[in-house]
């Protein structure tokens, strides 16, 4: 283990960490009326409801799937009954599946922001930025999931990676675990870092603006104004 692996598998994770949370607070004190999505609906819709659908129907459970992965150890899912053989297909096929969903639409998203000369002109530097990331860190999850897992079948990221994510929150982050990771492992993982630092500075901020009250609120009447002839 030399000073790299330190710089990049404990500095950078709380630096990214410390990013993440202080600007956050800097934005929601400062600049709430930028907390939007700033949509492009009203430009085009086919391709943008398509997209949206699959993207968020897809990185659902793909989240689900990493917070299982990483959270939980996996002598606590052995305990329950969950084996290798068992979380392995849940993993590769079931996270695959959700994992190309995901992909066909950020795909679609990346392709019409970018072809799109309206959408384009509407997009900040953040946008694009913020778009591309996230298509290169589904791309390299899901190369690294298809293709390093079949190519190294000996690897399991249950007994390297999840330690060492474990070990950010108790502040005691092992960096050694990380260097005999597959490059495709660690691409991922320090783009996802990447994509933590950029988010309060992005559109992704609306991820925190659930309309929870919707469900709870009276219905809004509309009613037709008639004019009566005296």
């Amino acid at each position: 283990m030399n000073m790299m692996d330190q710089l990049l598998w404990v500095i950078v994770p709380y630096v990214c960490i410390v990013v993440f949370i202080v600007g956050h607070i800097y934005r929601y004190r400062t600049d709430q009326f930028n907390w939007t999505a700033k949509s492009s609906e009203f430009i085009e819709k086919k391709r943008l409801k398509a997209g949206s659908l699959m993207f968020h129907l897809g990185i659902i459970p793909v989240i689900g799937g990493h917070v299982a992965g990483l959270g939980i150890p996996q002598s606590w899912m052995e305990a329950v009954g969950v084996n290798e053989h068992l979380y392995h297909i849940g993993a590769v096929y079931v996270g695959g599946a959700f994992g190309m969903l995901t992909l066909a639409g950020m795909v679609l998203l990346t392709s019409r922001r970018f072809t799109l000369r309206s959408v384009r002109k509407l997009s900040t530097a953040s946008d694009l930025i913020v778009n591309v990331l996230l298509l290169f860190i589904i791309i390299m999850g899901m190369y690294s999931t298809l293709v390093t897992n079949a190519v190294e079948p000996d690897f399991n990221y249950r007994e390297t990676i999840s330690v060492w994510f474990r070990q950010l929150f108790v502040l005691r982050p092992d960096a050694s675990l990380m260097t005999e990771v597959p490059l495709s492992f660690k691409i991922h993982i320090l783009a996802g870092l990447g994509i933590f630092a950029l988010w309060p500075f992005t559109r992704l901020v609306h991820v925190w603006s659930v309309p929870l009250n919707y469900v709870g609120r009276r219905y809004i009447l509309y009613r037709k104004h008639r004019k009566y002839e005296s």
